[in-house]
């Protein structure tokens, strides 16, 4: 039976980056719910916007009526991977800010998103770790011979059990999508929703919680990767 593990940060304070994504939607003001929100941990570092005449509008983080939002987010659903549901506040392009320090194999942002050195990578694609995507990153360093730094674009597959939910989660917004709970103590991945051919993906109705197969985390030891731990989760 296969095993998931939830990725956390190993805090090494020699490296570090104050970064965010070129592009976003912004959030929205829903008329039916009333919510004014916006999610995290929905990033695609692989969609390029620079070609989209609109591109300046998803620029700046702002709530929008739904309206507006629908449209913006219309404009970038061709660009974007197919299954990919973009609510408000997903971010795309690569990441810009300055960045300092001495990069391990792995470093994360608040454990939402993490960029591998490149070499890393490549060694990792080599043992067989499937679904892995390194997007150039645009980070700023002033030392001399900067470390070649890939984001992963983790996206979202797979929800957790109902067994782990509280029983009066409401459905989502039928305009908006929104929907509030607080994330378990002990999350419960839905087995039968999991992808079968992806060793890194992020949990759809939680997207800050990212998951590594076994395969992904025996890879990672093996090769001695360092700035990740992993916590297992259970299945059912």
């Amino acid at each position: 039976m296969s095993r998931f593990f939830w990725l956390h940060e190993t805090k090494a304070p020699t490296a570090g980056f104050d970064a965010t994504h070129k592009w976003r939607l912004p959030g929205v003001r829903c008329h039916t719910c009333g919510a004014t929100w916006s999610s995290a941990g929905h990033q695609y570092p692989a969609v390029d916007l620079s070609q989209l005449p609109e591109r300046r509008e998803f620029e700046k983080a702002r709530p929008e009526p739904f309206p507006e939002f629908e449209r913006l987010r219309e404009l970038v659903r061709p660009l974007a991977p197919p299954h990919a549901e973009l609510p408000p506040g997903t971010h795309f392009g690569p990441l810009v800010g300055p960045a300092s320090g001495k990069f391990g194999p792995f470093t994360s942002l608040g454990d939402v998103l993490w960029v591998v050195r490149q070499d890393a990578l490549e060694r990792l694609q080599a043992e067989g770790v499937s679904g892995l995507l390194g997007c150039r990153t645009e980070l700023r360093f002033r030392q001399k011979d900067p470390p070649a730094l890939l984001e992963l674009q983790i996206e979202p597959h797979g929800r957790l059990h109902r067994d782990c939910l509280p029983p009066e989660v409401p459905p989502p917004c039928a305009t908006c999508g929104w929907v509030y709970f607080r994330l378990p103590d002990e999350p419960i991945l839905d087995a039968a929703s999991l992808p079968p051919a992806l060793d890194l993906f992020r949990v759809s109705d939680y997207s800050t919680v990212i998951v590594g197969t076994e395969r992904f985390m025996n890879a990672v030891r093996r090769l001695e990767l360092d700035g990740i731990t992993f916590r297992e989760l259970q299945t059912r």
